[in-house]
């Protein structure tokens, strides 16, 4: 089968969006001949890698605006605009392709926010759309927590995605797919409310090299017991929250330490709190580090504390879990999918006070339980296994195609 992917976001060796979109074509083109258009400004680390076996079925198409836009998106203050641009300019080009080569099958990846459109749903030809998150919301009783500039993210956030309702482009690709594949149960709502027909939940998952390579870690033993965190410093990721249950657990286990992993906006303001609350001695910001300085970090410590509120895919939850560290959530987005209570502790998030308190008591029962850590860790690493694996991932998706292709009445695959 022909496919056309439209991958905006796609480089090997990354994690969040460019890491799910490299993924995604590599798994698609086992059995299928690939045309992937993503941007011209990864053509770099994809050649790289075109000595691969795995890529032999892959057609890269590299498509950038002028650069005489590209200011747009310096800094990221334009990125959404240029991104609009860019889908558009995307459709000419594939249209183009779709003459000459008669794509059996188009699949937009990323970008993988519902509320943003996908130009390539225009082309003649059954549309697979996602999956695609966005539909998480950090609930209104956190705000007041947050700083001016995560305060002005959200209203920005909540405006942008109230316009996807009348935008005339996303309501088109909602309603041309012939499937729409969601992160979660509340990208699944907002979708429907777009207009589309067929939507399934598709949690996403791990490459199995990664899964492998985590697997070796060892589980840890000895003190003190280390909590830790990945993540860009933003407020959405809720590391504030962390640190205030941190604060309560060091009364009970004062030798305890927390590690915070990466880099943003929000690290004076943690620094600052950390400092209030009195655990600064307590406390490392290692800063933005390598995805090897990641793993030997990651080895050094008990337990990952992911309090994020709005997180679509929580790709550091499965690595924690394939890594055989138990995972304390909430019980919001993707990580409220992933994590079960035998893999792990979920609270529910009513009120940051009540969140930090549930934290703190749940981190205060795996500081007290190594057999506990240690039984949790190896459900993880299993659940990881059977349900978060790529390879298996890609079985599911070949049935998705199958299913598209039947729906939209072409012959099947």
């Amino acid at each position: 089968m022909k496919v056309l992917v439209s991958a905006y976001a796609c480089e090997p060796g990354k994690g969040s969006e460019a890491g799910e979109g490299w993924n995604w074509v590599t798994q698609i083109s086992g059995p299928h001949q690939v045309w992937a258009l993503t941007r011209a400004n990864n053509r770099g680390p994809i050649e790289k890698e075109l000595c691969d076996e795995r890529l032999a079925n892959i057609h890269w198409v590299y498509f950038d605006l002028p650069a005489w836009m590209r200011f747009w998106k310096k800094k990221q203050r334009g990125m959404r605009l240029y991104y609009y641009l860019w889908q558009v300019g995307a459709y000419l080009l594939a249209r183009k392709l779709h003459r000459r080569i008669r794509f059996d099958l188009v699949h937009h990846l990323t970008f993988k926010s519902y509320w943003s459109p996908s130009m390539l749903a225009f082309l003649a030809t059954p549309f697979l759309w996602g999956p695609v998150g966005g539909g998480e919301s950090a609930p209104h009783e956190f705000w007041r927590s947050f700083s001016i500039r995560g305060r002005v993210y959200e209203a920005a956030r909540t405006l942008g995605r109230g316009w996807a309702r009348f935008d005339p482009f996303v309501r088109f690709t909602a309603r041309k797919a012939t499937q729409a594949l969601a992160t979660t149960d509340a990208t699944q709502d907002r979708l429907r409310t777009l207009g589309c027909k067929n939507i399934s939940v598709f949690v996403l998952g791990l490459p199995s090299d990664d899964i492998h390579r985590l697997s070796a870690i060892c589980p840890r033993e000895g003190s003190p017991f280390r909590i830790f965190s990945i993540g860009n410093l933003l407020h959405l990721k809720g590391f504030e929250l962390g640190l205030g249950a941190f604060a309560e657990l060091q009364r009970q286990f004062p030798a305890s330490e927390y590690w915070l992993i990466g880099d943003g906006p929000e690290r004076k303001r943690l620094d600052l709190l950390a400092t209030q609350l009195g655990v600064r001695n307590k406390v490392r910001f290692y800063g933005a580090l390598s995805r090897t300085q990641v793993l030997e970090q990651l080895a050094e410590c008990d337990v990952l504390l992911h309090p994020s509120l709005h997180d679509s895919a929580g790709w550091t939850c499965l690595e924690a879990m394939a890594a055989g560290r138990p995972v304390v959530c909430l019980d919001l987005g993707g990580p409220g999918l992933q994590v079960t209570k035998n893999t792990g502790i979920k609270v529910p998030a009513i009120s940051p006070a009540q969140v930090v308190h549930d934290l703190a008591a749940a981190l205060s029962q795996l500081a007290s339980d190594p057999e506990l850590r240690l039984q949790l860790g190896q459900a993880a690493r299993q659940r990881v296994v059977e349900h978060f694996n790529w390879d298996k991932k890609c079985e599911l998706m070949m049935g998705i195609y199958k299913r598209v292709l039947e729906t939209a009445g072409h012959p099947g695959v």
